[in-house]
């Protein structure tokens, strides 16, 4: 739960990774957050897009309060996280695979500020270096470069997340109630409450 931001793409065999990763380096050391370098070349011999050597190419940036940014990539050259390939990189089944290309960074503690600039970063980027890059933005702003409808779902998002943690904080859980019974009572509270307060 939480404003996020959905991304996925490929590293351009016309441009370098050297090129990109010192550009992220240099942006992240302006804003003073840390980030971490994989490999800095490809492989010349392994451009398959189905196969992969389980290593990681490229940077991961880290803004304050926000998930890490990954621009980061398998040896096929098709974008990945270090969670990624941790939880999927070794899965066999060929659905469970595509997971293993969907990227994701939650900006919801992190600030309209931090959000915006992670999006600029991410346009940047994917106009300079990569290919059949997508990204969806749940606040809006890559679509839309709308701030004030960013300002809007990020405060949408801030209230159902304080009607959460009431819910979680003024009603605990009893003894004798499962997970499941107690989340199914959870989400009865936190609908009434949507409802009063739309009501009033």
């Amino acid at each position: 739960m939480g404003l996020t931001i959905h991304y996925n793409g490929k590293f351009s065999e016309n441009a370098f990774l050297t090129e990109m990763i010192e550009e992220v380096k240099d942006i992240a050391e302006i804003y003073n957050w840390k980030y971490t370098i994989f490999e800095m070349e490809f492989p010349s011999s392994d451009s398959d897009q189905n196969n992969q050597n389980g290593k990681l190419y490229g940077i991961m940036f880290f803004p304050p309060e926000s998930e890490p940014v990954s621009l980061s990539f398998l040896s096929n050259r098709r974008m990945c996280s270090l969670v990624n390939l941790k939880v999927w990189g070794n899965s066999s089944d060929e659905k469970a695979k595509e997971y293993l290309y969907l990227l994701s960074t939650k900006t919801q503690f992190a600030g309209i500020s931090i959000h915006k600039m992670i999006i600029h970063i991410l346009r940047h980027i994917s106009k300079k270096y990569l290919k059949d890059f997508s990204l969806y933005d749940e606040g809006k702003y890559w679509e839309t470069g709308d701030e004030q409808l960013l300002q809007q779902i990020f405060s949408r998002y801030e209230a159902a997340f304080d009607i959460f943690e009431g819910a979680l904080d003024n009603n605990p859980k009893s003894e004798n109630e499962s997970f499941e019974e107690y989340f199914e009572r959870l989400l009865k509270k936190i609908q009434t409450q949507r409802k009063n307060d739309l009501n009033s």
